[in-house]
């Protein structure tokens, strides 16, 4: 695939997760960012411009910026916290290729729980053994390049960061494997949510059973794109504007 050819698709596949992301509401307002980096480069990512909501994003609507927050090409505003924190964890992780910051609601309240953790209670919180980092320090509303540091060194060699007092931060090579990531993130919360409101004591999984799992689960990441092809599939059906 050539450059012009692959930045469409990294265009397309992009919109296509913004419109997933309302879909399933992953979202909130207009104050969350999705990112991923130009193919070719190392140091510029697409971005959403800010003001936009996300049920009208469209691939060609996507901003350009480099690792310092400023704008290569397109039409719109950057949002300031979008380039602290995905400029810092796209220059710091070099595995972070594409990038999803949210406030999605089951994972958010989960994380204002005092000692919050993802417990791997469901298959889809088996998804995840050995990929979360936490951070369990809210420092404010992220605004400079410092925060936007100290959240990639949380973030580390993990797939998922859970943000106390403030959402959730997945990574991924593809957009496909990255949104997969954060749609069952937020389904496993949500079960383990459901279930905690009940007030029963939680059904454990044994532990030999979550080790391996973890490893299942590894082989089975081809199922990610498989997922985020389908879901394109309703969106070219229904959505097919995404693309343009």
């Amino acid at each position: 695939m050539n450059n012009s050819n692959a930045e469409k698709q990294a265009r397309v596949d992009l919109a296509a997760a913004f419109r997933l992301a309302v879909r399933f509401d992953l979202h909130e307002g207009i104050c969350n960012h999705f990112t991923l980096r130009v193919p070719g480069t190392t140091d510029k990512y697409f971005l959403n411009p800010f003001g936009v909501h996300w049920s009208q994003v469209r691939a060609s609507d996507l901003l350009i910026v480099d690792d310092n927050g400023e704008k290569v090409s397109g039409e719109g505003k950057i949002e300031r916290t979008a380039a602290v924190l995905h400029g810092r964890v796209h220059s710091n992780l070099p595995h972070a290729n594409c990038v999803l910051h949210t406030h999605m609601p089951h994972a958010t309240a989960l994380m204002c729980i005092d000692g919050g953790r993802l417990e791997h209670l469901t298959i889809a919180g088996l998804r995840f053994v050995n990929r979360v980092a936490y951070d369990d320090e809210f420092e404010g509303v992220a605004l400079d390049w410092e925060e936007g540091d100290r959240v990639a060194s949380k973030l580390g060699n993990n797939t998922v960061l859970m943000m106390s007092n403030h959402g959730v931060m997945v990574i991924g090579s593809t957009v496909g494997n990255a949104f997969d990531s954060l749609y069952f993130l937020e389904r496993a919360c949500q079960s383990q949510i459901l279930a905690m409101s009940t007030g029963r004591p939680l059904k454990r999984i044994r532990d030999e059973v979550i080790s391996h799992s973890g490893q299942q689960f590894k082989e089975l990441e081809w199922l990610a794109e498989a997922h985020f092809l389908a879901l394109k599939d309703v969106l070219d059906t229904e959505q097919p504007n995404y693309a343009d």
